[in-house]
């Protein structure tokens, strides 16, 4: 897979949407353990996860990079690939609420720790289980919402 040029900005490739909900699974777990063991360091590590989605590209996800080497060569083509922009999006979205977790653990605001990570961990569930990207939603509405604001 390599990035395309179209016009003059480079654009990610699409994703299969199965790495997709793969990546949202595995963080569904880390946050989980997360939540049971209160780790600040975990979190940040998912949270470098994120980092890594959002500024370097999907094509450089850690968890995406696992499902391409070693899930999808076992498995058919996908029936359609998705926009990267909207999950990326939503990489960086999950990154700012680890960011606020992993400083409520490591602060001693356990409470803050807790709720980020709650809040990032149904987003992720809800990917994982039934293919709903809350990020991908919101980018959607932003890109709406810019759209309605350019035509007035």
């Amino acid at each position: 897979m390599s990035v395309t040029d179209r016009g003059s900005a480079l654009v990610e490739p699409r994703l299969d949407p199965r790495g997709v909900r793969f990546s949202a699974a595995v963080t569904t777990v880390v946050l989980a353990l997360v939540l049971l063991s209160g780790s600040g360091l975990l979190v940040l590590a998912q949270a470098v996860v994120f980092a890594v989605g959002a500024f370097a590209g999907m094509r450089f996800a850690p968890y995406g990079v696992v499902y391409r080497h070693l899930i999808a060569p076992r498995l058919g083509p996908p029936a359609e690939r998705e926009d990267a922009a909207p999950v990326r999006f939503s990489q960086t979205v999950g990154l700012v609420f680890t960011v606020v977790a992993a400083a409520g653990y490591l602060s001693g605001l356990t409470v803050l720790g807790v709720v980020a990570t709650a809040a990032a961990l149904a987003a992720a569930f809800l990917n994982a289980a039934f293919g709903f990207c809350l990020g991908c939603e919101m980018y959607g509405l932003l890109a709406r919402l810019r759209g309605t604001a350019a035509q007035s």
